[in-house]
Order: C-alpha cells, then structure tokens, then sequence
C-alpha cells in the first residue's frame, strides 16, 4: 500500500476520533490535551495517570470517553482499607459442590477508572501491577485473561500526602502518559458554569464506536510509516534522559535514573497513533516532541540536589529537547 492510499484509508478509517470528541464535548468544557491523550491511549492499548486538583474533571472526561464506547466500564474508588480482593475478586467455595469457584472482580471490563489511585496500599498496587502489565488475574491456581482492550486510567490528588501511598516506580513505568491536568481558562469555565448550574440531570455522551472499530484502527496504525533517522532521534532522546550532562552540563547530577527501553517503545507507538489522529500516514519529530513531556516525566527520577534547586522534570525534558539535535 503505497502513501496516498494509506493517507486515504486513515482519513476513513480514523472518522470515529472526531465523533468521539464532539460526543465528549457536550459534557466536558476544555480539557482538549487530556481528551487527545485518552484517545491516544486507546489506540495503544496504554494505561494513562491523571494528576490534577479535585474538580477539574478528571473522572468525568473518563467516564465521558467510556460511554462513547460500546464497552464494559468500571469505577474503582481507591480507599487505604481496600483488598487485592475488592479488585480482582476471589475464589468462593460452594457447599453443595464441595469446589472452589472464581468470583470475577470490577477490574475485569474494558475500562478501568482507577479514582485516587494513590489512597491504596501496597498490596492493592502490586494486584493491580499484574493487571496492567500481563492484562491477566490470578485467583487460587488459574490465570484469568482480562477483556480486549483492557486500559486503567488512573486519577491521583499531587496537593493531598496524608493518607496516600507513593506509586512505585515500576508501577508509574508502566502508564503510558502521565498528564498533568491544569485549570480551565475563564471562557472555558464561563461554559462550564452555564452548562453546569442547574439541578437538571447532566449531559451524558452516547455511544459512537465500536471495539471493532477501534481494533481496525490499530491494525491501520501499525503501517504507519516511522523514518530510521525519526527512530534514532526517539533513541537519542530517551538515551539523554539517563545521562542529560552530556547536552547540558547545567544538569550534572540532578537525575538519579533515566527512563527506560519502555518508554522509547512507547514514544514511537504513540508517535504513530498521533500521526493516525492528525491523518498522516508517517512520523514527524514534531509529534514527538508534542508526546516527550507526557511519556517521559514520570520516568525521570530526579536526585536530592535536582529536589533543593527546585527543578522538575518537565524542566529536564525541556533542556534535552533543546538540547537534542532534530533530523
């Protein structure tokens, strides 16, 4: 299949993403750079980590995009006396059988609405790690396949510590975005006191795509065309992330360790799903750039120094983008 057929064939195939989005639109104002990640998310099969201030819609733009989905869709609500159990189930023993059998859990539908994330302990993280990584569940002896596709999109409070519990950071490694979720502008929030201030039922979205649909998006954007000198900049730039003194000296011990192998997948998985969405039939360095600060800012882990100087990651992924030769 040559370019100009592709292109043709994304155009077609990749109308679903618009609908999606002008359904999203009738309940959430704004918020465009969380609704473009979560559709990006679906397209790579990626667990995404939304970090915000209570109230700006972060579980309503997941409960949004799951009912424009012909899909199963659960909410968790993460508390510090949740079990691994409430989560994936367990296995419930029948007297008049004298045999174990297995009581599926919330985690087992298409989207997971992980609220809070943070309020849960260890144990519930490390549950919850299986699922996200291996997309199965062990209960007793058997391991039980979660639905396709399985994404946890996750919400998590950055201003309230007491009663929370760090994610670790393999947990953290394996979100493909961590979007940081800002406050509305003041048009946007002139809308959303229009359309929010009545004791009338809210607006809900409708369902606009398929599972299928969606699958046949994907097997589309697998054919999207990544340039070797675009794949070695993807290199260069998550290689620096380990090392970033040798583009800028300014940043001499201020990270403690990089990202890893992971996120340079995932930044060229996402890179093609960006170009499916914008219509190309190829990568440009450009949407890398767009997706670096995403993928890559909770894979940074910043040394003591870097914490004294007041320096964030976001300002580390700056200097390396600038930093970085563009092909």
């Amino acid at each position: 299949m040559n370019t100009q057929e592709l292109n043709e064939q994304i155009a077609r195939k990749s109308a679903w993403v618009n609908a999606v989005k002008q359904e999203m639109a009738k309940v959430v104002i704004g918020q465009q750079e969380l609704i473009n990640r979560l559709l990006l998310s679906l397209l790579c099969k990626g667990h995404v980590l939304l970090e915000g201030v209570p109230g700006l819609a972060k579980t309503l733009s997941v409960k949004a995009l799951a009912g424009t989905l012909h899909a199963a869709f659960s909410r968790i609500q993460f508390t510090p006396d949740l079990l691994p159990a409430d989560l994936l189930g367990t296995m419930i023993y029948n007297p008049e059988t004298r045999q174990f059998s297995a009581k599926k859990g919330p985690v087992f539908a298409n989207l997971i609405l992980a609220d809070e994330i943070n309020r849960a302990p260890a144990k519930v993280q490390s549950a919850l790690l299986e699922a996200m990584q291996e997309r199965q569940v062990t209960l007793g002896e058997t391991s039980y396949a979660l639905p396709n596709p399985f994404l946890v999109l996750a919400t998590q409070n950055p201003i309230e510590q007491e009663g929370t519990y760090q994610l670790p950071e393999a947990q953290l490694d394996r979100f493909l975005f961590k979007v940081l979720v800002d406050y509305p502008s003041r048009e946007e929030e002139l809308k959303v006191l229009t359309l929010m201030s009545s004791t009338a039922a809210a607006p809900r979205t409708a369902p606009v795509v398929s599972v299928q649909e969606i699958e046949e998006s994907r097997q589309l954007m697998d054919m999207i065309f990544i340039d070797p000198a675009v794949e070695g900049y993807i290199v260069d730039l998550v290689r620096t992330t380990r090392a970033p003194e040798r583009v800028d000296h300014s940043l001499e011990g201020m990270v403690r360790a990089g990202a890893s192998p992971r996120a340079t997948i995932n930044i060229a998985l996402a890179a093609k799903a960006l170009a499916f969405t914008r219509g190309r039939a190829y990568v440009t360095p450009q949407d890398i750039k767009d997706l670096a600060h995403d993928i890559l800012r909770h894979r940074i882990l910043l040394s003591y120094e870097a914490e004294a100087a007041s320096v964030t990651s976001d300002m580390v992924i700056d200097r390396i983008l600038s930093k970085v030769p563009v092909p």
